[in-house]
């Protein structure tokens, strides 16, 4: 029996997870990653680093990418609900500048997979969230570059969570989609 079910977005590529969850009056038990499982959905990545981060209603983290070392990234939450997006920063692509989103939260406990080359972001829906994510490549802060969240290019259709956005000082700063190169995406 397959523990996972694959769900193919409007972007080839990035897919959205939902893991047989087996419950009963004590609790649950989930796998959340089998490495033959993700590779027979195409999902072939070394994970060599796992992150988690705790938010309140309203933070929106991102739109971020590494540049010379882009991650692929499988995410989830534990607590709380998240809208979680990827956006196509890969030159040539037929998806390039195009986004996808999906409601990440402890009770559906989907994941989503975004593959190298596409930038990601999330906005916290709930009062707070707990989010995880598996990476394919080292976090190295000189080397990361974003694009705004409300970047009129990709036009990203955020929910309301209820709240004012809460953004980083660098998250304010992005360069707009239409004004970078993204040459170093080209490869992927």
């Amino acid at each position: 029996m397959a523990k996972f079910k694959f769900i193919e977005t409007e972007i080839p590529g990035v897919l959205v997870i939902e893991p047989t969850v087996f419950g009963d009056s004590r609790g649950y038990f989930m796998e959340t990653f089998q490495k033959e499982e993700f590779a027979a959905a195409g999902i072939v990545d070394e994970f060599v680093q796992d992150n988690q981060s705790k938010s309140s209603r309203g933070v929106l983290r991102g739109v971020h990418f590494q540049k010379n070392h882009p991650q692929g990234k499988l995410v989830r939450v534990t607590r709380g609900e998240v809208f979680d997006v990827a956006v196509d920063c890969r030159p040539g692509s037929a998806s390039f500048g195009r986004w996808t989103g999906v409601v990440l939260s402890e009770e559906n406990k989907r994941q989503f997979y975004i593959p190298k080359g596409f930038a990601h972001g999330f906005l916290v829906l709930s009062d707070e969230a707990e989010f995880c994510y598996k990476c394919s490549a080292l976090y190295d802060p000189a080397d990361e570059g974003g694009i705004p969240y409300n970047d009129p290019t990709v036009g990203i259709q955020w929910p309301d969570c209820g709240s004012e956005y809460l953004l980083s000082e660098k998250d304010k700063k992005h360069v707009p989609f239409a004004q970078q190169k993204f040459e170093y995406f080209e490869r992927w």
